[in-house]
């Protein structure tokens, strides 16, 4: 079974001769223990193309040291890496090759460098002995690995400083500035593997995409649908891996993609990307199933929370904790197995194969100033006739449907404005605010609507248990009280949203 460490360190150019300075002298450092010595044996795998490499992953199976298996790096931020750790075996574990799956697709991995490295170990300890970082002196050993057996080698001494788990990293700006009064100097390359490929493979390097500023009004579309793409691959090992809000940044990417496709009709040819449109929309509604069953849990907690204790009468926490985690199961377990089929796979390469050629039409090469905010505001025309309906209409059901119908136009002209933000600047950053406001109210309203459906579901459930169904009763109450609210609301934000400077400022 996989485990998870993050993992903060910094690495730094060293030379056998190089010695340690008085780390003592580091503020809250009382000792610098000697842990001893190990003989590291990594071997790292990839794609022949790199593909992992190019996205600051690492992969590899290590013998030796207190921490044998299969180690997977998944970068967070620079000099932050998530580190998920499986044990040792002959073949890749299936749990652990899922991480990387939405990289390669169906391309193997093989090995591709081998490091050998002699580890010379520091503790630096606090005052009640305390582990505060773990400081390393490596000789290192690496061989390109071929289809032919070894290849170029290359050796080098680095020292590496890693923040013990639940450190504050600026513990490590201290022992930085430490180690350049002694000469120290920060590595240039972020990993071993890194400047193993540099060294050993010098015309086998992993190919980062560089793309020139963007000047067109396609260049911008562009370069938003890229960064969805992007957003869409990195998001899926932690969706897999059930990390913090990683399922609603992924249903965000495909929505921003669909909306994407369908505002900027004029500038991509819908022959291609109504296709696209139509397998995002089924990927965002099967990532819904848990995000919304998330989003609900916990409105219903918080509304839950607010209820004094007098009038909290039978056992609504724990039914509302039984459903909740019933709920959550079933839909992780519905969004893991989307992620392992084939049809999304397929629509990653084929996401993949729009931007290497995208079908760019007439009006893509024209100014962004002039292309993009008549699309924009054409979507907004649009959210400006439903919510006139919506506001038309009587309390009810009719109501409730409008307003959500509302909502989703909203999400779409605030992605619009998103999308139009680099080359239209304060203007749209604004436009989308106010789209954004908007949607705040229609959304919450269109919650309190899921939400007096569950309520009426759990009244049902303990009345037919034999319980009090009266808080379920005075939530659901609640919750209507805050649709009626809502509504009273939105004509005003509505008038906020849609000044006509705002729009004229857009037009430019």
């Amino acid at each position: 079974m996989a485990d998870s460490k993050r993992e903060v360190e910094r690495k730094y150019e060293a030379t056998p001769e190089t010695r340690l300075p008085d780390l003592t002298r580091v503020a809250g450092v009382s000792a610098v223990a000697h842990h001893g010595l190990s003989e590291l044996d990594a071997v790292y795998y990839d794609t022949e193309d790199f593909r992992l490499a190019a996205a600051g992953l690492t992969l590899r199976r290590r013998t030796g040291g207190d921490d044998a298996g299969w180690h997977l790096k998944i970068p967070v931020s620079p000099g932050v890496r998530d580190e998920i750790r499986a044990p040792l075996s002959d073949t890749l574990p299936p749990g652990l090759g899922e991480l990387f799956r939405s990289r390669v697709r169906h391309t193997p991995v093989a090995p591709v460098v081998r490091i050998l490295s002699a580890r010379d170990v520091h503790h630096l300890l606090g005052e009640d002995g305390t582990l505060l970082a773990e400081l390393s002196i490596d000789e290192v050993l690496a061989e390109r690995l071929t289809e032919k057996g070894h290849g170029i080698t290359s050796a080098w001494t680095e020292m590496e400083v890693e923040l013990a788990d639940d450190g504050d990293p600026v513990f490590l700006d201290a022992v930085e500035r430490r180690l350049r009064k002694a000469g120290v100097r920060p590595s240039d390359a972020p990993s071993k593997l890194a400047r193993a490929l540099a060294d050993t493979a010098p015309g086998k390097r992993p190919k980062i995409r560089k793309t020139a500023a963007p000047r067109t009004a396609g260049d911008h579309v562009l370069a938003y649908v890229r960064r969805q793409v992007t957003a869409l691959v990195e998001l899926d090992p932690a969706v897999r891996r059930d990390l913090p809000d990683s399922v609603h940044r992924m249903r965000v990417a495909t929505r921003r993609l669909r909306s994407a496709f369908r505002t900027y009709r004029t500038i991509l040819d819908r022959t291609v990307t109504d296709p696209l449109r139509d397998e995002l929309k089924w990927l965002a509604a099967e990532l819904g199933v848990d995000r919304d069953q998330e989003v609900l849990d916990a409105r219903l907690r918080d509304r839950t929370a607010a209820v004094p204790g007098p009038l909290l009468l039978g056992p609504v926490r724990a039914r509302l904790k039984l459903t909740s985690v019933a709920g959550r199961t079933g839909s992780r377990r519905r969004v893991t197995s989307v992620l392992d089929t084939e049809r999304y796979l397929a629509l990653l390469d084929a996401l993949d194969a729009f931007l290497a050629d995208p079908p760019l039409l007439a009006a893509a090469a024209r100014p962004p100033r002039k292309a993009l905010p008549r699309a924009v505001l054409k979507d907004y025309e649009r959210l400006a006739t439903r919510v006139g309906h919506a506001l038309e209409q009587p309390p009810g059901a009719d109501r409730d449907v409008a307003m959500h119908e509302a909502r989703k136009a909203a999400k779409r002209v605030r992605y619009a404005a998103e999308a139009a933000r680099l080359a239209l600047g304060k203007p749209a950053k604004k436009f989308a605010q106010r789209m954004k406001s908007v949607q705040s109210v229609l959304g919450d309203h269109q919650d309190s609507v899921v939400a007096r459906d569950a309520l009426r579901t759990l009244a049902v459930q303990a009345h037919g248990a034999g319980e009090s169904a009266f808080t379920w009763g005075l939530l659901y109450g609640r919750e209507e009280a805050a649709a009626a609210a809502r509504e009273r609301e939105l004509p005003e934000t509505w008038a906020r949203a849609s000044r006509p400077g705002l729009r004229a400022a857009l037009k430019g």
